[in-house]
């Protein structure tokens, strides 16, 4: 994660749980996870947001389903403060802090066989049906924790521009996950899965980021790969941040790059990135199984010649002899349907 001059990380177990809203408009607490079990070609992502002072939540379920359909849910509901994680069905318990968490689902899911028809989610909500769906699932961090609450030098909360920010604090972890996912009455076991989870509090509008790339890769238990590259509006070298996972220890990513293979509709379709640490370089390969385009307009603006899209893609990864379906999420400013982080590259070269 990007680190101000002059600041420091603090990790704190009490952070794994809610903090009170701070006294700026667009004050955000959201957790997220992901979980894939390979052996049975399924995968889902969920986050809830709380944004207590603008009144409401935001939850998000994504369920990829080994036939190749994806389960989609959005929902925005009223809420009145910050005291748990708990919106529209979806419910994160922290049962062990750094350690064990529980994420719990009941509600629909819209069912669609053509995950891409939700680049246009007002028409894709009107054509695809909505199917009941269940979900429990127990997460184990199998890494240590990575970030923490941005703080300076001596350990005190840092001032942040909430029209610009993105967080305050940041943590992210790598899991093994066990339950099960039921959508329209067929369960599906995840046995010895793989997945990820992070979470961050403070001031965020989605059209603060310019672009990112984020790859969290969880291949084993003892095995994993984070890279994040984020772009900077004002120019100079992308931000490169990460970790790899070698047999319960860190390895800090010192530099990273990605190259992209897209369609004509600029949708991921693979990728390899060079991860470096003081150790060595990795080399991981990517697959685009199934991606699910996400769109958020800034507020105010009338149309969508420009918005902030996240293309939220089931991939599968081969590193160092290992094969594992994991996430590849890319979110980019796109400006008349190219993403800027493109626009960059070209520029650069």
């Amino acid at each position: 994660m990007y680190m101000p001059p002059d600041t420091r990380l603090k990790l704190d177990p009490r952070d794994e749980y809610t903090h009170p809203p701070e006294a700026v408009g667009n004050y955000n607490e959201s957790m997220y996870f992901n979980a894939f079990d390979s052996a049975r070609r399924i995968g889902a992502w969920v986050r809830v947001g709380n944004r207590p002072n603008e009144g409401h939540a935001e939850m998000t379920c994504c369920v990829y389903l080994p036939d190749g359909r994806v389960g989609f849910m959005f929902a925005r509901p009223s809420i009145t403060g910050n005291e748990r994680m708990s919106a529209a069905g979806m419910t994160f318990e922290v049962i062990e802090p750094f350690k064990r968490h529980r994420v719990t689902y009941e509600g629909d899911l819209l069912v669609m066989d053509d995950p891409l028809a939700m680049a246009d989610p007002s028409t894709a909500f009107k054509r695809y049906p909505k199917r009941p769906a269940s979900i429990a699932l127990d997460f184990e961090g199998v890494s240590p924790m990575h970030g923490g609450e941005i703080v300076d030098m001596q350990g005190r909360p840092i001032e942040l521009d909430p029209e610009h920010a993105v967080y305050r604090g940041h943590t992210e972890q790598n899991m093994a996950v066990n339950g099960h996912i039921t959508v329209d009455g067929v369960k599906h076991d995840l046995v010895g899965g793989t997945g990820y989870r992070d979470k961050s509090w403070g001031p965020r509008h989605w059209h603060s980021f310019f672009w990112y790339k984020w790859l969290p890769v969880t291949f084993s238990r003892d095995f994993g790969i984070l890279l994040s590259i984020k772009g900077r509006p004002e120019g100079g070298p992308n931000r490169i941040s990460g970790n790899v996972l070698r047999d319960g220890v860190y390895e800090p990513v010192i530099d990273g790059r990605i190259e992209t293979e897209y369609d004509e509709a600029w949708i991921p379709k693979g990728l390899t990135a060079w991860v470096t640490t003081e150790r060595k370089t990795y080399v991981m390969k990517g697959r685009i199984v199934t991606t699910v385009p996400l769109r958020h307009r800034k507020v105010g603006a009338r149309d969508f010649k420009t918005y902030t899209r996240i293309t939220e893609s089931m991939s599968e990864y081969t590193c160092e002899g290992h094969t594992v379906l994991g996430m590849t999420e890319y979110c980019d400013l796109m400006n008349d349907g190219v993403p800027i982080s493109e626009r960059q590259a070209d520029a650069v070269q």
